[in-house]
């Protein structure tokens, strides 16, 4: 698989992709927009060839906005409801959305949105190349030729009686 290339600014890879649209070779897209022409090489080996959709934010999360509607809420005091009437959420978003970034005393609004778009990043790696453990686990149910079905209700079982037995 290829490398990814250095991070790039969103306008520095959108003025590559239109400079290769337009027939301009890396070796003078690189110095123009600030990176070695490897980088840009990169870039294009990255996404094969194709240019890749721009990211967008859901509709349906919470804009930089909203998290500083919510910090300014929290540093004020107000609970999570008046906080969520304000924004015209639920207040159960407003919960989880300061209980993943730290709690009422830590939430930074900057920094929950910066974890937010980096959470929101596809593809992700899939769980079985990012644990070991569970994959030496399947690995083996598979030689034994157990079903992909099998091998799922087993493990939901199993980690369903951690939780009963509290281990």
């Amino acid at each position: 698989m290829q490398r990814r290339p250095r991070r790039l600014t969103a306008e520095q890879q959108r003025e590559i992709w239109d400079r290769l649209a337009q027939g301009e070779r890396a070796q003078s897209i690189g110095p123009a927009v600030g990176c070695h022409h490897n980088t840009v090489r990169k870039l294009v080996a990255h996404s094969g060839g194709i240019r890749p959709r721009e990211r967008t934010r859901a509709a349906r999360s919470l804009s930089v906005a909203e998290r500083e509607e919510i910090s300014r809420g929290l540093a004020q005091g107000e609970s999570f409801r008046s906080i969520a009437a304000r924004l015209g959420r639920a207040p159960s978003t407003v919960s989880r959305e300061v209980a993943h970034n730290g709690g009422p005393r830590k939430y930074r609004a900057l920094a929950a949105d910066r974890r937010a778009w980096t959470m929101a990043e596809r593809p992700k790696p899939a769980k079985l190349a990012t644990c070991p453990k569970l994959r030496h686990i399947v690995e083996r149910k598979l030689e034994r030729h157990w079903s992909p079905r099998q091998i799922s209700r087993r493990l939901a079982s199993d980690l369903s009686q951690r939780f009963v037995r509290g281990t």
